[in-house]
């Protein structure tokens, strides 16, 4: 049996968020001691009596959930994974929680790359809608039909579910055209921009050059990376593929397939709520139908 451990991205956040890992774990105080140091500000203070709101800030979600998920590995005793993957942001979580990041870096890249995803929202006013319903071809297929705005397919989260990414004109544009196509739903979402889009390339160049002057060792278990959903262990493969995530689709559904086709049979969530888990069993139970 091979278990896979996977961390959630930006959205599984909630108000009181880690506090019970702050009162009954010592590392884990250790530990959101340390982030507060880090970061400069008591980020712990907020994910446990933070409003809504507060959490919401990029600057905030982002390390917030990295610390929870990372904090939630460090101190399992049994932590033993055959294999990793992370749902974007999810993805520098899984670095640390296999020992390719230290706490400390993983933590100050998840922060340089909130800033740097967040003024490149307020660059170019941007935003992202939750397709439903329709195959990932035809979504595609009408992402690429819009020439004259941004738009594009984001995160393939699970069949019948995908994520798109681009200029507010776009993305109101493809929802008209998606739900002509028959999707059942084309919802925009509360978000501050087109994540996983061509419009993240300032961010991308940004963040870069912190990754290229951070250390990174060889993870003690293969990642499956959002790119291309395939596993890597080489430090120089790593590092490319985690800059290219900003600007590339999180290949979530693939990343399952793969994982489970290389013998994964346990998949654990280390985060906050349970969107992976959901996300885990709609993609094998599509998988099992296709198969039949």
């Amino acid at each position: 049996m091979k278990k896979a451990y996977v961390f959630p991205g930006q959205g599984s956040q909630f108000s009181g968020m880690g506090k019970e890992l702050y009162n009954s774990s010592p590392l884990a105080k250790q530990l959101f001691d340390k982030a507060n140091e880090v970061l400069g500000f008591n980020i712990s203070q907020i994910m446990f009596e933070g409003s809504d709101e507060e959490l919401k800030q990029t600057k905030v979600t982002q390390p917030a959930v990295f610390l929870h998920s990372v904090i939630l590995a460090k101190t399992q005793s049994d932590f033993k994974p055959d294999m990793v993957a992370g749902h974007s942001l999810g993805e520098f979580s899984a670095l640390v929680a296999a020992n390719a990041l230290s706490f400390e870096d993983g933590l100050s890249l998840v922060y340089k790359r909130a800033l740097a995803m967040q003024k490149a929202c307020e660059l170019n006013p941007s935003t992202m809608a939750a397709i439903l319903g329709l195959d990932d071809a035809k979504v595609e297929e009408i992402c690429a039909s819009i020439t004259d705005e941004v738009v594009v397919a984001a995160n393939y989260n699970c069949p019948g579910q995908l994520v798109i990414s681009g200029s507010m004109k776009g993305i109101e544009k493809a929802c008209e055209l998606m739900k002509a196509a028959g999707a059942k739903r084309a919802l925009p979402l509360p978000v501050g921009g087109a994540f996983h889009s061509p419009l993240m390339e300032p961010a991308r160049v940004e963040l870069a050059a912190a990754i290229k002057s951070t250390t990174f060792a060889q993870p003690v278990c293969p990642i499956y990376q959002n790119v291309d959903a395939k596993p890597y262990t080489a430090v120089a493969d790593i590092q490319q593929n985690l800059i290219a995530q900003l600007t590339a689709p999180v290949r979530w559904t693939q990343t399952v397939q793969h994982m489970t086709a290389d013998g994964a049979t346990l998949f654990v969530e280390c985060g906050p709520g349970k969107v992976l888990q959901g996300l885990v069993k709609k993609i094998s139970a599509a998988s099992e139908v296709a198969s039949v």
